[in-house]
Protein backbone atom coordinates (compact mmCIF):
# COMPACT_ATOMS: atom_id res chain seq x y z
CA UNK A 1 0.00 0.00 0.00
CA UNK A 2 1.39 3.76 -1.06
CA UNK A 3 0.91 6.24 2.21
CA UNK A 4 1.19 9.89 0.88
CA UNK A 5 3.08 11.81 3.19
CA UNK A 6 1.28 14.39 4.61
CA UNK A 7 3.52 17.68 4.12
CA UNK A 8 2.81 20.64 6.29
CA UNK A 9 1.90 23.69 4.26
CA UNK A 10 4.27 26.73 3.74
CA UNK A 11 4.15 29.95 5.75
CA UNK A 12 2.22 31.50 3.72
CA UNK A 13 -0.55 29.33 3.08
CA UNK A 14 -0.67 29.07 6.57
CA UNK A 15 -1.50 32.66 7.11
CA UNK A 16 -4.07 32.59 4.13
CA UNK A 17 -5.78 29.94 5.81
CA UNK A 18 -5.81 31.54 9.19
CA UNK A 19 -6.92 34.86 7.50
CA UNK A 20 -9.47 33.03 5.81
CA UNK A 21 -11.17 31.19 8.75
CA UNK A 22 -10.28 34.83 11.21
CA UNK A 23 -12.84 36.48 7.85
CA UNK A 24 -15.42 33.99 8.08
CA UNK A 25 -15.47 34.67 12.14
CA UNK A 26 -15.42 38.08 11.92
CA UNK A 27 -18.75 37.48 9.03
CA UNK A 28 -20.51 35.47 11.48
CA UNK A 29 -19.70 37.88 14.43
CA UNK A 30 -21.05 40.87 12.26
CA UNK A 31 -24.10 38.96 11.25
CA UNK A 32 -24.66 38.29 15.07
CA UNK A 33 -24.54 41.79 15.95
CA UNK A 34 -26.51 43.56 13.25
CA UNK A 35 -29.49 40.77 14.43
CA UNK A 36 -31.01 43.25 16.89
CA UNK A 37 -30.87 46.64 14.64
CA UNK A 38 -32.09 44.61 11.78
CA UNK A 39 -35.03 43.28 13.83
CA UNK A 40 -35.84 46.83 14.91
CA UNK A 41 -35.75 48.32 11.64
CA UNK A 42 -37.99 45.64 10.40
CA UNK A 43 -39.94 46.47 13.03
CA UNK A 44 -40.15 50.07 12.11
CA UNK A 45 -40.40 49.48 8.33
CA UNK A 46 -36.67 50.86 7.50
CA UNK A 47 -34.07 50.78 5.57
CA UNK A 48 -30.46 51.24 5.66
CA UNK A 49 -30.26 54.14 4.15
CA UNK A 50 -33.13 55.50 6.14
CA UNK A 51 -31.51 55.00 9.60
CA UNK A 52 -28.59 56.38 8.05
CA UNK A 53 -29.86 59.92 7.44
CA UNK A 54 -31.51 59.72 10.42
CA UNK A 55 -28.39 59.45 12.11
CA UNK A 56 -26.21 62.05 9.94
CA UNK A 57 -30.00 64.55 11.06
CA UNK A 58 -29.63 63.85 14.56
CA UNK A 59 -25.51 64.05 14.95
CA UNK A 60 -25.42 67.26 12.98
CA UNK A 61 -28.79 68.34 15.31
CA UNK A 62 -30.32 70.04 11.83
CA UNK A 63 -28.84 69.97 8.13
CA UNK A 64 -29.04 71.06 4.80
CA UNK A 65 -29.66 68.42 2.57
CA UNK A 66 -26.75 69.25 0.06
CA UNK A 67 -24.61 68.58 3.48
CA UNK A 68 -27.12 65.85 4.27
CA UNK A 69 -26.31 63.75 0.60
CA UNK A 70 -22.23 64.16 0.94
CA UNK A 71 -22.67 63.19 4.82
CA UNK A 72 -24.22 59.72 3.70
CA UNK A 73 -22.73 59.47 0.44
CA UNK A 74 -26.15 58.96 -1.59
CA UNK A 75 -27.52 61.07 -4.36
CA UNK A 76 -29.05 64.54 -3.73
CA UNK A 77 -32.23 62.90 -5.52
CA UNK A 78 -32.50 60.19 -3.55
CA UNK A 79 -31.33 61.68 0.18
CA UNK A 80 -34.48 64.19 -0.77
CA UNK A 81 -36.76 60.96 -1.14
CA UNK A 82 -35.61 59.03 1.93
CA UNK A 83 -36.57 62.75 3.70
CA UNK A 84 -40.21 62.70 1.79
CA UNK A 85 -40.79 59.28 3.12
CA UNK A 86 -39.44 60.33 7.19
CA UNK A 87 -41.90 63.01 6.82
CA UNK A 88 -44.20 61.88 5.82
CA UNK A 89 -44.37 59.55 8.94
CA UNK A 90 -43.12 62.72 10.97
CA UNK A 91 -39.81 61.37 11.75
CA UNK A 92 -38.02 64.39 10.40
CA UNK A 93 -39.11 67.95 9.03
CA UNK A 94 -38.00 70.38 6.83
CA UNK A 95 -37.36 73.96 7.83
CA UNK A 96 -36.14 76.34 6.16
CA UNK A 97 -33.01 78.74 6.91
CA UNK A 98 -33.30 82.12 8.76
CA UNK A 99 -30.84 83.33 6.63
CA UNK A 100 -31.08 82.29 3.34
CA UNK A 101 -34.92 80.88 2.37
CA UNK A 102 -33.52 78.94 -0.94
CA UNK A 103 -31.87 76.72 1.64
CA UNK A 104 -33.59 73.70 3.46
CA UNK A 105 -32.51 72.21 6.78
CA UNK A 106 -33.78 68.43 7.73
CA UNK A 107 -34.46 68.51 11.57
CA UNK A 108 -35.27 65.43 13.60
CA UNK A 109 -38.36 64.90 15.34
CA UNK A 110 -37.84 64.81 19.40
CA UNK A 111 -38.74 60.80 19.00
CA UNK A 112 -35.71 59.74 16.53
CA UNK A 113 -33.42 61.89 18.56
CA UNK A 114 -34.31 60.02 21.22
CA UNK A 115 -34.10 56.85 19.63
CA UNK A 116 -30.61 57.82 17.77
CA UNK A 117 -29.37 58.79 20.83
CA UNK A 118 -30.29 55.97 23.30
CA UNK A 119 -31.96 53.12 21.63
CA UNK A 120 -29.04 52.82 18.49
CA UNK A 121 -26.03 52.60 20.32
CA UNK A 122 -27.62 49.56 22.50
CA UNK A 123 -29.06 47.74 19.52
CA UNK A 124 -25.35 47.54 18.15
CA UNK A 125 -23.77 46.70 21.74
CA UNK A 126 -26.71 44.28 23.29
CA UNK A 127 -25.42 41.53 21.60
CA UNK A 128 -21.76 41.68 23.28
CA UNK A 129 -23.55 42.71 26.51
CA UNK A 130 -25.46 39.80 26.76
CA UNK A 131 -22.11 37.35 25.97
CA UNK A 132 -19.68 39.61 27.77
CA UNK A 133 -22.19 38.37 30.71
CA UNK A 134 -22.02 35.17 30.01
CA UNK A 135 -18.09 34.79 29.88
CA UNK A 136 -15.92 33.93 32.28
CA UNK A 137 -13.37 37.09 33.12
CA UNK A 138 -10.46 35.06 31.76
CA UNK A 139 -12.95 34.53 28.28
CA UNK A 140 -13.15 38.29 28.54
CA UNK A 141 -9.27 38.99 28.68
CA UNK A 142 -8.82 37.14 25.86
CA UNK A 143 -11.30 38.34 24.02
CA UNK A 144 -10.07 41.86 24.08
CA UNK A 145 -6.50 41.02 23.97
CA UNK A 146 -6.88 39.43 21.11
CA UNK A 147 -9.12 42.40 19.46
CA UNK A 148 -6.52 44.62 19.91
CA UNK A 149 -3.38 42.39 18.88
CA UNK A 150 -4.94 41.88 15.88
CA UNK A 151 -6.50 45.94 15.03
CA UNK A 152 -2.75 46.72 16.19
CA UNK A 153 -1.49 44.07 13.75
CA UNK A 154 -3.90 45.46 10.80
CA UNK A 155 -3.09 49.21 11.81
CA UNK A 156 0.59 48.94 11.65
CA UNK A 157 0.11 47.42 7.70
CA UNK A 158 -1.92 50.66 6.98
CA UNK A 159 -0.13 52.89 8.54
CA UNK A 160 2.68 51.31 6.40
CA UNK A 161 0.90 52.40 2.94
CA UNK A 162 -0.64 55.83 4.56
CA UNK A 163 -4.23 54.90 5.13
CA UNK A 164 -5.86 56.51 8.34
CA UNK A 165 -6.46 53.37 10.57
CA UNK A 166 -9.75 55.35 12.43
CA UNK A 167 -9.83 56.97 15.93
CA UNK A 168 -7.72 55.58 19.04
CA UNK A 169 -9.65 53.44 21.64
CA UNK A 170 -8.78 53.93 25.25
CA UNK A 171 -7.92 50.72 26.97
CA UNK A 172 -10.36 49.56 30.07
Amino acid sequence: MNKLKRVAPSAGKREENLALEIDRHLQAAQRLLRGPLQQEIARGRLTRPQIAVMRAVVEADGISLKDLSREVGLAHSTVSGIVDRLEQRTMVRRRPSVKDRRVTYVVASAKIRAWVRTRLPLLKVSPLVKALARAKRSDMAEIVTGMRTLRRLLEQDQEAVGVEAGPRLRRL
